[in-house]
């Protein structure tokens, strides 16, 4: 172990936890969102939203806004409206081509032999069974074994002109090679989750697919399980042919990206302009149960129980406003915010939830996820602090049968939550809200591993009703102790939340010492920086300048020691001393949903390969994490060896050579330019 990591462990030891009281709030409102918020409502709702198929701009998803929106108004919320964004594969919202919208008639796969046919797939019975952006067809083809499908090497020495490809990847990824170059009529994949502990466990999983939105070689696809595919493989190897026929009756249209939301007006004649946003994702296959009616019935229980709460006078009405948003998942954002700016300026905080209710089934941990580095947020540790005494309270009530709050619905299980306090982790409409576009911190809670989302076995019997109930009062406490937070109340909670600091002290211990003294040295500065701006970041709420002084900060920081330890910082010189800052337009992450803007562009200029940075491992973190941090580190202030610095704080040690090319690229795509300007220093 390193100097500083030593240092580091030896601060650690004067650390205490939280006492059982109730955390920021006073208790008489903790108990009272603690005793309204119920799972089984929650639960009811979510059984609702996942009787639909809802897919972006379909009828499903039209279906399921209509529900919530209902659910909205009788619980009495403000300004209930469902927002059109046009999506016809033309307009752009920043970053983020509209995808048409995509229905489905009917589809069916069928197996013919010498007995008869069997039929293998039903749109009807289950959704999931056809590959989203499926194109109509009727075929009757030989099934041909492709593989993996993803490589010319797969099809070599195999005719699959006019015959339907057995694949193990996801359609999107092989239709270009399959259907475009060697002809096939269409796919059959049995494409498998992110892995797991549990991966492939459960033969009869299937699970959900996707085809290429704007690809020029339309098809079909439908989704088998592992069962189905390996019998396929064996009567194929043994010569047997198999005969299937294939009806589909789907495709893309003009549409609209449909996004539902409602308010709690704030009580203040200024303040009731700024909001506190709650956001979901209502999109996704039948049945999307965790993978996202939790969410999106999690916060509209949030919604109905601050509603009524307000309403009767048990809470006070806060001064800002309380606003939810029910968007297709990230494309639905990037059209919210793109679309209506004015919407984006009036955004302090968000509190995002997706995937919250899982159950002992699906093995799910429930994750408070922190910022990323580029955008310190004091308003997740507002989150961890409420998900630290749930954490509590729920084991004293597990292990002991008794505890003041043990926030157990009478549907639900009894076991203790144990939220974990994550460090940022990409994948969900978070990262349009903190990406440097917009900078409005999020609230990340989310529950990973589930080994059931994304197939049909995503159902409402495996949501756990007291998780819901646990998960909403996390977000509804945070949420509105936000939106009612004065100078005051920003000064009582930085004094109560430093122990959490002291839990990122120890989680850069254990990165320091896996590094070289110059890189262990930066990592400590990183953390320095973004730990007070994690304080600063209290002015984008309450502007009153709050010291440090103020609240004791050096107890549990202690800056110069710290910084004692790290030494000077690198200078930059040669190419590390350009400045890159971020054009304001177009707005958004580079990878989107269905369309990555940056590939895209790049093609247009004639490149083949990739900035090595996109494909780049790290410690902590890959390539599109990386990427996205240099964007949205490129401020017009940092030179390019201080983008290298922090990305390699919050990601692993990276060469400078790789940030550089990847910046000049943005340059190229016109995303970003070269800033002939004074460069910030270090702070110190």
């Amino acid at each position: 172990m390193n100097r500083i990591a030593v240092v580091l462990v030896g601060l650690l030891m004067g650390g205490t936890a939280w006492a059982q009281k109730p955390p920021l709030l006073p208790e008489k409102d903790v108990a009272a969102i603690a005793q309204e918020i119920s799972g089984e409502t929650a639960k009811r709702n979510l059984e609702g939203i996942a009787r639909f198929h809802r897919q972006r701009g379909s009828q499903g998803f039209h279906a399921a806004a209509e529900l919530v929106a209902e659910r909205l108004r009788v619980y009495g919320l403000s300004d209930v409206t469902i927002l059109e964004f046009a999506a016809d594969g033309k307009i752009f919202y920043g970053t983020q081509r509209s995808r048409p919208a995509w229905d489905v008639e009917f589809a069916e796969l069928w197996a013919r032999n010498d007995g008869g046919a069997v039929k293998l797939a039903s749109f009807e019975a289950e959704p999931v069974v056809l590959a989203e952006d499926s194109e109509s067809a009727d075929v009757n083809a030989d099934l041909v074994d492709a593989g993996e499908g993803t490589k010319e090497s797969d099809y070599s020495g195999k005719d699959v002109k006019g015959k339907i490809v057995l694949v193990s990847a996801q359609p999107g990824a092989v239709q270009d090679l399959a259907v475009g170059k060697f002809g096939a009529a269409g796919i059959v994949s049995c494409a498998q989750n992110q892995k797991t502990g549990w991966s492939g466990e459960n033969q009869d999983a299937i699970r959900w697919g996707h085809l290429e939105t704007f690809s020029a070689n339309k098809t079909f696809a439908f989704m088998v399980s592992l069962k189905t595919a390996r019998e396929f493989k064996e009567r194929l190897a043994k010569g047997e042919k198999i005969r299937l026929h294939a009806v589909v009756k789907a495709g893309q249209h003009s549409g609209n990206y449909e996004v539902v939301t409602a308010t709690i007006p704030g009580a203040d004649p200024k303040l009731k302009d700024e909001e506190i946003v709650f956001s979901c994702h209502l999109d996704h296959q039948r049945p999307g149960s965790n993978d996202n009616a939790s969410g999106c019935a999690t916060i509209l229980e949030v919604a109905r129980t601050l509603q009524k709460l307000i309403a009767e006078g048990r809470l006070a009405r806060p001064v800002r406003t309380i606003r939810f948003v029910f968007p297709p998942e990230i494309e639905g954002t990037m059209a919210l915010l793109n679309g209506k700016p004015e919407f984006a300026k009036r955004i302090k905080a968000t509190i995002h939830m997706d995937m919250v209710g899982g159950g002992p089934e699906t093995k799910a941990v429930f994750h408070v996820t922190r910022g990323p580095m580029s955008l310190p947020g004091f308003v997740q540790d507002v989150a961890w602090a409420f998900a630290e005494w749930v954490n509590e309270e729920s084991y004293e009530y597990a292990a002991t049968g008794k505890a003041a709050y043990p926030l157990v619905s009478p549907e639900g299980g009894k076991e203790p939550l144990r939220a974990e306090y994550s460090a940022y982790s990409m994948g969900s409409d978070h990262d349009v809200y903190q990406d440097s576009s917009f900078g409005i911190p999020a609230i990340y809670l989310n529950d990973w591993p589930d080994r059931y989302i994304h197939t049909n076995l995503d159902t409402a019997a495996n949501i756990d009703p007291t998780k819901l109930k646990r998960a909403g009062f996390i977000g509804a406490a945070s949420g509105y102790f936000l939106a009612g937070m004065n100078a005051d109340g920003a000064r009582s909670a930085l004094i109560a939340i430093d122990f959490d600091r002291l839990l990122r002290m120890n989680a850069a211990a254990v990165r320091a010492a896996q590094l070289s003294a110059s890189e262990s040295g930066n990592l400590i500065w990183q953390y320095l920086n973004s730990e007070v701006g994690r304080f600063e970041s209290i002015n984008r709420i309450v502007p009153q300048p709050i010291a440090l002084s103020e609240v004791a900060f050096e107890r549990y920081f202690p800056i110069q020691t710290l910084a004692n330890h790290a030494g000077t910082p690198k200078p930059a010189s040669g190419d590390g001393l350009m400045v890159f800052g971020r054009k304001t337009q177009p707005a958004g992450p580079l990878a989107v949903f269905g369309y990555d803007y940056f590939e895209v562009e790049w093609a247009k200029r004639g490149h083949t390969t990739k900035p090595k940075l996109l494909e780049y491992e790290g410690l902590w973190g890959g390539g599109e994490e990386y990427a996205y941090e240099v964007l949205n580190f490129a401020d017009g202030k940092r030179n390019v060896q201080q983008i290298r610095d922090a990305v390699s704080a919050e990601y692993g040690p990276v060469p400078l050579e790789l940030v550089l090319e990847y910046l000049k690229a943005l340059q190229e795509i016109g995303v970003a330019e070269e800033v002939k300007a004074p460069v910030s220093e270090p702070r110190k």
